[in-house]
């Protein structure tokens, strides 16, 4: 059976998840760590997130007793719709329930642009390009142990201040330049709840943004490539103040100068690679480190 989800469902999707994304790690040779109540607690913000602003979140259930075997979720900013989970328990693949979930949270008729970052398992990705995506380019995971840093260059970082019209606006106008489609204000309130919020200025323009925090790293969009390495220096600097034993970062490949910025900073490549998909082109991906855990952009 399947229905649309409820903010009750949340902790049972949570558990499909994790029995998911841990059997393709096993399956593909690269083991995560952690058990679900570990993942559960430093995500539960992100799952209750998705849980109120889903644009579209449908389960799948066993018919005889409800137990919950699949779901599907998207959110959307203006025209760009996200799928951000389509997971189904290793005992219930291959049988037609995440095509199901992948029609409904996804649908072809939605979206000017629509996108995913995806899994390498193969089904998976049958299953997206049969829903109009194409494999764009890979999206890297760069994880490493923060050390003392400080910001170089002529760049200041002001603490985002939500409250304030010309704040907003910076973030909006940045965010239109590399994504195309912004966040709204309720995604920027959320990610402050955790996260530490900087935008970064030249001679008083805003030139960037970044999110740090303990749920994670992202999104960091800049209007020139070449700040990265600036602000990237401040983010490191500000987790090893606030003692985050372990950062990474979710980097578009296309991205090279925050990529060789971080190997020289002593960060390496993790084994697992996502894919970014979507109908079409669209997007400045060299501007923009994403959310992480790797669930949308």
């Amino acid at each position: 059976m399947i229905r649309r989800g409820t903010p009750d469902d949340a902790k049972a999707c949570h558990e499909v998840m994790w029995a998911s994304v841990t059997d393709l790690g096993v399956r593909h040779g690269t083991p995560l760590q952690g058990s679900a109540a570990e993942w559960w607690a430093s995500g539960e913000s992100l799952q209750r997130f998705l849980a109120v602003h889903a644009a579209e979140w449908w389960v799948a259930e066993e018919p005889d007793n409800g137990a919950l075997i699949g779901f599907g979720r998207s959110i959307e900013r203006g025209g760009l719709l996200e799928l951000v989970e389509l997971f189904v328990l290793p005992t219930h693949q291959s049988a037609g329930v995440g095509r199901a979930l992948l029609d409904r949270a996804f649908p072809l008729d939605r979206g000017d642009i629509r996108s995913i970052i995806a899994t390498t398992d193969v089904r998976a990705l049958s299953r997206y390009y049969r829903a109009g995506t194409a494999a764009r380019f890979p999206m890297l995971t760069l994880g490493g142990r923060p050390t003392k840093a400080q910001m170089a260059g002529n760049l200041t970082a002001d603490p985002i201040d939500v409250g304030s019209e010309a704040d907003r606006q910076a973030l909006y106008e940045i965010d239109r330049s590399v994504l195309e489609y912004p966040r709204n204000e309720a995604e920027i309130r959320w990610l402050l709840e955790d996260r530490e919020g900087f935008l970064y200025r030249h001679a008083g323009e805003a030139v960037g943004f970044a999110f740090v925090g303990n749920g994670g790293v992202g999104p960091i969009a800049v209007l020139d490539s070449g700040a990265f390495p600036s602000i990237l220096l401040h983010v490191e600097g500000r987790a090893f103040a606030s003692d985050i034993k372990q950062l990474e970062f979710q980097v578009p490949a296309p991205n090279e100068v925050a990529t060789r910025h971080l190997l020289s900073r002593g960060f390496r490549f993790d084994p697992w690679v996502n894919v970014l998909m979507s109908n079409r082109p669209f997007g400045r991906f060299d501007r923009l480190v994403s959310f992480g855990p790797p669930v949308f952009l």
